[in-house]
């Protein structure tokens, strides 16, 4: 048998990349739910704002819309090796659903004001069910692959002169990348499935998409130093749609290595 769902509503949030988007938050950012008109939904939603947190059941759209399909094993931001899927929150699933949990602002008519949101603009909605602690809590339980319970602390990341200019720079013009570079540095410089690090010069150097990262490391404090853009003189020279990755280097003279 089949099962179809539809979607209740969809998520207004100030991710729009998965990238910028924080992994199992709190620390997550102010956002929305947006019901859809005309289903009752108000009388569904009444009763919402007496709890201080709720489950948001939704679809891991972009994976559906690039056609990603599922993974039956995948490697987790702090597993040093690959985990069956089911024993993780990879969005790679049979079926592409995924379980958040966010702190209720308010409720106004059909929109759910949320805070430590950390989906995607425009996630579908399948649900939402109040945050129950004395069910959902279970502070005894064990955390299989991901012991010891309490995650590794993050490591401390910081920027240098040059890398907030380059940030400012880039961020005037929609280009969004701190979030990105905090999520991906917090979890260490070592190499991993999830954050092409390698060695560069004296230092390390992260991929971004195509922005290059260059950072040092003292202790457990990552020191981002500079940025640069990944593509190759030849291209920015000869690709018309490169205009951004040109100015950027222009304004900071130091063209992609």
């Amino acid at each position: 048998m089949q099962y179809p769902f539809e979607p209740i509503g969809f998520v207004r949030s100030p991710f729009t990349e998965r990238m910028e988007a924080p992994r199992q938050a709190p620390g997550g950012a102010p956002g929305r739910i947006e019901l859809l008109p005309g289903r009752g939904f108000e009388d569904a939603l009444e009763g919402l704002d007496a709890w201080d947190y709720a489950w948001i059941l939704f679809v891991f759209h972009e994976n559906v819309a690039q056609g990603r399909g599922w993974s039956p094993k995948v490697q987790p931001p702090r597993s040093t090796e690959k985990q069956g899927v089911f024993a993780t929150r990879s969005p790679h699933r049979p079926n592409p659903i995924g379980l958040s949990c966010v702190r209720i602002e308010r409720v106004e008519g059909l929109v759910v004001h949320v805070r430590e949101l950390d989906l995607l603009d425009g996630t579908p909605v399948l649900d939402i069910k109040p945050y129950v602690p004395y069910a959902d809590a279970r502070p005894d339980a064990n955390s299989g692959w991901l012991e010891p319970r309490d995650p590794a602390p993050a490591w401390q990341v910081e920027f240098g002169e040059k890398a907030l200019a380059q940030l400012a720079w880039l961020e005037a013009r929609g280009v969004v990348l701190r979030p990105g570079i905090e999520q991906a540095l917090a979890l260490g410089p070592q190499p991993h499935a999830y954050r092409r690090i390698r060695r560069h010069g004296a230092g390390y150097r992260l991929a971004l998409k195509e922005w290059r990262i260059d950072f040092d490391v003292d202790g457990r404090v990552i020191t981002v130093r500079a940025m640069a853009s990944g593509y190759r003189p030849s291209q920015l020279a000869s690709d018309a749609a490169l205009g951004l990755h040109r100015d950027f280097v222009a304004a900071f003279t130091a063209g992609p290595r």
